[in-house]
């Protein structure tokens, strides 16, 4: 079934519209008519399947037919710190990052990030980065948005874990995994952890000196040297695996 993105505020009434591109999207590229149901996602965890009932020019109206809890979201809540990539690789993960289950994003600069775009780029870039987002929950069946922070320093990155069950930074250097079967020193459940990437240069060893001190576990990907955009997709989906839903215990 077709998922459109719709704001939660436009759902309190039995009908609602689309409006702009994703209205387009439905009468002229997937040409669904009246009559045809589709689904609605708001952001926040809720569903509706809504019947179309007009279609015009850049506006569709839709009646609520049912509404419902998303069962598509990891009890895991999985938090990205991820070091300034180059180019439009910080787009091309985010995609299968929020695949994944990710659900809270944080770009942060490192000693050996190259690009530093300023104060409107950014801007710019959260903006495609949300719209990149709502674009993959219409093909991977989730209804949570994940949060996409601010740009943090280095530093910053490293007091926001203190707030974490759990913590994990990644370096090419370390020869010691993750385990599959961890111990984690508390009988409450893990459901908040914070796994920090670095940039295609990686961290300096001082760097990795300092998350060290603030109780970071310093872990490895095997063997071998992985590009940055293939280390952060290995270790979200590593996390998964052994804290969230796509292991044996979920």
């Amino acid at each position: 079934m077709r998922r459109f993105f719709i704001k939660s505020i436009a759902v309190n009434t039995a009908t609602v519209l689309l409006r702009g591109s994703e209205a387009n999207h439905i009468k002229n590229v997937l040409r669904l008519k009246a009559g045809d149901i589709v689904r609605l996602f708001d952001g926040s965890g809720c569903e509706y399947d809504a019947i179309i009932k007009n279609l015009s020019a850049g506006k569709t109206e839709l009646a609520i037919a049912r509404k419902f809890s998303a069962t598509a979201e990891s009890f895991l809540h999985l938090i990205v710190a991820q070091g300034f990539l180059r180019q439009r690789k910080m787009d091309t993960i985010l995609r299968p990052l929020s695949e994944l289950g990710m659900t809270q994003w944080i770009p942060f600069f490192s000693k050996r990030s190259v690009p530093r775009p300023d104060k409107k780029r950014l801007a710019a870039r959260m903006e495609r980065w949300q719209k990149i987002v709502k674009e993959s929950f219409k093909q991977c069946g989730r209804s949570i948005l994940p949060e996409i922070s601010h740009a943090m320093s280095f530093e910053q990155v490293l007091e926001f874990g203190q707030s974490c069950e759990l913590k994990f930074i990644f370096w090419e250097n370390e020869r010691r995994f993750l385990d599959r079967t961890p111990a984690t020193g508390t009988q409450r459940p893990v459901n908040r952890i914070l796994v920090v990437l670095g940039p295609e240069g990686g961290f300096t060893t001082q760097e990795i000196d300092k998350a060290r001190n603030c109780g970071f576990e310093v872990t490895g990907l095997g063997p071998r040297i992985l590009r940055a955009e293939t280390a952060t997709l290995a270790a979200c989906t590593l996390m998964q695996y052994v804290y969230g839903d796509m292991g044996k215990k979920s």
